[in-house]
């Protein structure tokens, strides 16, 4: 039985067609054939099948026959909205063909609700001196040096070191370093050890006793008393340069020759961030609000296809950093299961803001005129160092259509058209 926003079609896939079919079944099948006196992919057709039967073709002709199947269909059907990958179940399948039933899930009726003259304002950019003054403080961590110091070592120095871990006399597994340069107050090292190093100095030696952690990581070593010896190599002062020439050269932004120039620089960027923030926080309000006044009915097929896109777009960013989705699960302790529960909500909000945003072009005629397109594509082409031809070959022109559509209507929702 249909539901509401399904379609059930049957498509068949019989005479020549299904010959074809099952002729390129038969040469695959027959590479691996083992038939006495025969070597692999040289056995006729009427002995393998005299072997193997007609039927252990049909797996892969079938598999095959989809696609052509699905073609087909689309041919047949080309009024049809069809919004999530279509169910197949094999209905009838044999010498004479193949019968398909494809269960579509179409586009469902949008109602739409107040979509002008929205509530939601944009929230006003304002940019703080302090906040200024943090952003070039992280702009001069980001080059300070470490200098060799004269001298003891203080909270903040970083101390470079040679050591080894004993427990009762004897040497643990991972418990020696050299010239290991640690940063004095970063808490890097097991509470107590890098307080008993301030006062040293280069060349001096220490044991230096402590209790590792009940909740270690290693159980050999939980709670237990252990001595490091520890040799300091060198002590080195962090420097933070000065809001000075060499520190601007250093920065290499142009025109940036003071602190004036810099602090105004810094507040351009802090204002170009803080208001796309803004521009975005308002459009999502603005969707929210004109959705929730909209009727639909959500097929859940559309969700899932959403929530699968969203986890494919997760795991390609993941690849970008050299983890795979399965080692994100190891670490993390998630299933595929509770990724997708988690992206429900997400990919249900998502479905409703674009089945909205087509829904408004439909009913406003929103259309993009061959100046606009050039316009667009010329301003993209030339940010990515690209022609326009290569960008159509890549991107195609629908693509280009479809987003200055979705931008006027964020023009309508913003009351700005």
């Amino acid at each position: 039985m249909e539901k509401k926003n399904e379609k059930e079609i049957l498509i068949k896939i019989e005479g020549k067609d299904w010959e074809n079919l099952i002729d390129k079944a038969f040469k695959k099948a027959n590479k691996k054939a083992k038939i006495a006196g025969f070597r692999p992919g040289k056995a006729p057709k009427e002995v393998f099948i005299k072997h193997y039967g007609m039927e252990s073709l049909y797996y892969e002709a079938s598999n095959d026959a989809i696609e052509v199947a699905y073609d087909k269909l689309l041919e047949e059907n080309s009024d049809l909205d069809i919004v999530a990958q279509p169910v197949v179940d094999i209905t009838n399948i044999g010498e004479d063909g193949v019968e398909f039933k494809f269960t579509l899930t179409l586009k469902p009726e949008v109602k739409l609700g107040k979509y002008k003259g929205l509530k939601a304002k944009k929230e006003k950019v304002k940019v703080t001196k302090e906040e200024i003054a943090e952003s070039i403080d992280h702009m001069r961590e980001h080059y300070k040096e470490n200098v060799l110091k004269e001298g003891k070592i203080a909270k903040g120095d970083v101390a470079v070191i040679d050591f080894e871990g004993f427990k009762d006399g004897v040497a643990f597994e991972g418990g020696k370093g050299e010239n290991y340069s640690l940063e004095i107050g970063s808490n890097t090292f097991i509470p107590g050890f890098e307080e008993q190093l301030i006062g040293l100095k280069a060349g001096d030696e220490k044991d230096v006793e402590l209790t590792f952690p009940e909740d270690y990581h290693a159980e050999e070593l939980k709670g237990q008393p252990v001595v490091f010896k520890v040799k300091v190599n060198e002590v080195k002062e962090v420097k933070i340069p000065e809001l000075n020439e060499d520190f601007f050269n250093d920065l290499g932004m142009e025109g940036i020759d003071s602190k004036e120039a810099l602090e105004k620089q810094v507040k351009k960027n802090i204002e170009v961030q803080k208001e796309k923030k803004a521009e975005d926080e308002w459009l999502n309000a603005l969707l929210d609000e004109a959705a929730s006044t909209m009727e639909v009915d959500i097929p859940e097929a559309m969700i899932h296809d959403e929530v699968h896109r969203m986890i494919q777009e997760y795991s390609q960013n993941l690849q970008m950093q050299g983890i795979t989705l399965e080692q994100f699960f190891q670490f993390t302790g998630l299933t595929e299961e509770k990724l997708e529960e988690e992206y429900k909500e997400q990919a249900t909000k998502r479905v409703t803001y674009r089945l909205m945003i087509e829904a408004i072009i439909k009913e406003e005629k929103i259309e993009v005129t061959n100046e606009e397109m050039d316009e667009e594509v010329t301003k993209i082409a030339d940010k990515y160092k690209m022609t326009k031809e290569d960008f159509f070959k890549n991107f195609g022109e629908e693509m280009v259509k479809y987003d200055l559509k979705v931008k006027k209507v964020f023009d309508i929702l913003k009351g700005e058209k």
